[in-house]
This record gives structure tokens, C-alpha cells and sequence, in this order.
């Protein structure tokens, strides 16, 4: 199998812009990529861009330069980044290009997500019953999972701090203030037991990455990252998996732990050779139940870590160091490239402030998308 290198990383930061269009600002963090990697957009055989917002992203070329190359859109929920990446990775590894592009970019107008259902294929009843709406199917999921598995409101409490504590050391980051945990605690409650503080939320920004063959990497940089593995699976039932309420609650029914073993499969290693994590956090609950799903712990075992500080910049496991869609929100189609910017940074040394101890060599990205896609990617120097 031909390997695949990451040589470029380029980031648009997260927030609000204003009138700025979202094109503009995947064509900006497509433009820092290709400076990363050294080389010009007509270097590029094939991209593939995402977005929720925009109907046609590959509209961007009209900002990049119009070289006549295939540029497919891509749509797969909060999935949609490891998704666009999965597929300039295959086009790599299967020999139509030397050099790929994924780009992701969105602009969300304020406030949760309560998309139509029948965007991503529900059922209209959700959207009648008011049931398609973000905050309340992860309130319940975590509230559960809490109970069955003997989880305090103080954990989830801590995970949003630790973020926030991220973030207020990511230059990049939307959100740079510290929070406590306290303070996190005291804020209003969207829907039990996660409070306002305890959420992301959505926004505008981009990110993209540029890969190429392994045995050109060095040609364009001298510390190239490897995919090792990247994939995607889908809900196996249910008509929202595990976010419905009325699912029973269990590991195996989610498309995360397929994802998961599959990429470690594909990699050749396991959670215990992972040096530094990014994991969905559209909720300190979903951060505490993908470390299960993802294999790093067994379900309950997050209440020991959380208060040992496995998780922070220093410890062993250290989970969305950038400070995570907590601090940076998330702009649907960017969110899963900033995740893989932010892992090849740390693998590269060039984190900074918040650069993971002890020369990391392995990294994880992953995300969840509704209605039930889950794509992983395992990177290595």
C-alpha cells in the first residue's frame, strides 16, 4: 500500500467574521497550506471540500486559481473533515494523484444547531416532536451514560475547564479565556446536567491539508507526518444510534467503535500507542463517552483519569490540546482538519505554548457526525 504524507497544514482561526465569505476563508487556509507544504495551488491534482453551509464548495477554485482539476464537495455531519481527507488520502494511495488537497469551511449563523431533520435523512417526526436538537439529545445521552456508569457532573465540569485552559494558550483559539470548574458548574442549564459552559458552539472559520506520496514527502518538508490509517463507518440501527433516546445505551452500537478498531486495525497499533488525542467535544459528554468508544478506557473508568489528570497537555493520554470545539466552536466542514492541524503540529514540534511533553510520535483524531457517521485518522512521524 503507497504511503500517504501530510506536508502542509493551514488553518483560517475560528470565530465570527462578519460579512467575510466562507470561501474566502477556505481559500485563506488553503493558501497557508500550500505555504506549509512549499508548493502552489497548480501543484495540486485533486481536492475535495467541505461544508454544510455552502452548496457548492468547490467554488472555491475561483479564489485558488481555476486549473481545471477534479474538485468533488463532500457532506458527512461533524464528519465531514476526516471524511475530505479520507478520500485525498485514497486518491494518494490509489495512484490519481502525487499530491491531494482536503479543505473544510463553514459560517453557521449564532446559536445550537437544530438543523432540518430531513437534511440528514430523519424521519420528520423528530423535527415535530422537537426532538432534533442538539443540546437536548446529548443532555440525555450523558445524564445516562452518568448513571449507568457511576460518572459525577463535577467530571464533565473538569473536561470544559480543560479546554478552555487549552484554548487560553491556542492563539488560534475563538474562546482564550480560562474557565473554572466552578464556574462551569454555576452557568445556566441548557439541558441537565450539561450547563451552557459545557457546550460548543457553532461558527465560522476553515482549515485544509495538503498530502502527497510518502516517497515525496521529503521533497517538501523535513518532518512529514503519515496517515497510518484513515476511515469512516456508519450506524449498524436506530434511527439516530445512540443519541436517540430510546437506544439502549451501548458501546457496540455506535459507529465510533467501528471506526475506531478499524483504524487501529488498518495502523498496526492500539490505544496504548497513542501519545496525544483529538476526540469530538461537542459536549464535555461527548468528549467523557468517546474516550470509551474510542478505546483509550473501559465505560467508568473516565471519572478516575479526569481527576488524575490523564487527560490535561501533561499527562499520559492528552486530549484536545488545541482546546477542542469547546474553545474553538465549530464550523461543521472545518472542525475534523483542525483536529488533524492541530495533531500534526504536536507530532511536529510546533504547538507551542501547548505542546505536548516528551517528543510525541502517534496522534488521533476523531469525530462523530449525525445522523451516525463516525471517521478516525491515525498520524505518525
Amino acid at each position: 500500500m503507497t504511503d500517504v504524507a501530510i506536508i502542509g497544514v493551514g488553518l483560517h482561526p475560528f470565530g465570527r467574521y462578519g460579512d467575510k465569505l466562507c470561501l474566502q476563508m477556505g481559500a485563506e487556509a488553503a493558501q497557508q497550506a500550500l505555504g506549509d507544504a512549499g508548493i502552489p495551488w497548480s501543484g495540486v491534482q485533486r481536492a475535495y471540500v467541505g461544508s454544510f453551509e455552502v452548496a457548492s464548495p468547490d467554488a472555491v477554485v475561483g479564489w485558488l486559481g481555476l486549473t481545471g482539476i477534479p474538485v468533488r464537495g463532500v457532506f458527512n455531519g461533524c464528519a465531514t473533515g476526516g471524511t475530505a481527507l479520507q478520500m485525498a488520502v485514497e486518491a494518494v494511495r490509489h495512484g490519481q494523484a502525487d499530491i491531494a488537497m482536503a479543505i473544510g469551511m463553514d459560517k453557521h449563523p449564532r446559536g445550537a444547531f437544530a438543523a432540518d431533520p430531513s437534511i440528514v435523512g430523519l424521519p420528520s417526526w423528530y423535527g415535530r416532536t422537537g426532538l432534533f436538537m442538539t443540546t437536548q439529545f446529548f443532555g440525555t445521552k450523558i445524564n445516562r451514560y452518568m448513571y449507568e456508569h457511576g460518572i459525577s457532573v463535577e467530571s464533565l465540569a473538569r473536561i470544559a475547564a480543560k479546554n478552555f485552559a487549552n484554548g487560553a494558550i491556542n492563539p488560534d483559539a475563538w474562546r482564550r479565556k480560562q474557565v473554572s470548574a466552578e464556574e462551569i458548574l454555576a452557568s445556566e442549564v441548557v439541558n441537565y446536567p450539561l450547563t451552557r459552559l459545557m457546550y460548543c458552539g457553532p461558527d465560522e472559520g476553515a482549515a485544509a491539508v495538503v498530502v502527497c506520496r510518502g516517497d515525496l514527502a521529503k521533497k517538501y518538508t523535513d518532518t512529514p507526518v503519515f496517515v497510518r490509517s484513515s476511515v469512516l463507518r456508519t450506524r449498524t440501527d436506530g434511527a439516530f444510534e445512540v443519541q436517540s433516546p430510546s437506544m439502549p445505551l451501548k458501546s457496540d452500537h455506535s459507529p465510533t467503535v467501528y471506526a475506531s478498531r478499524a483504524a487501529f486495525d488498518e495502523a498496526g497499533i492500539g490505544p496504548d500507542d497513542v501519545d496525544v488525542a483529538q476526540l469530538q467535544d461537542t459536549d464535555a459528554g461527548s468528549e467523557l463517552i468517546h474516550m470509551a468508544e474510542n478505546g483509550f478506557c473501559v465505560d467508568g473508568e473516565q471519572e478516575k483519569w479526569i481527576s488524575e489528570g490523564v487527560t490535561e497537555i501533561g499527562g499520559r493520554l492528552p486530549v484536545n490540546t488545541d482546546g477542542g470545539l469547546m474553545a474553538n466552536g465549530e464550523p461543521v466542514g472545518a472542525s475534523g482538519l483542525r483536529q488533524i492541524r492541530e495533531i500534526v503540529l504536536q507530532l511536529q514540534g510546533r504547538a507551542g505554548e501547548r505542546q505536548v511533553p516528551n517528543n510525541p510520535r502517534v496522534g488521533y483524531t476523531h469525530l462523530y457526525g449525525a445522523p451516525g457517521a463516525s471517521a478516525v485518522s491515525i498520524l505518525s512521524r
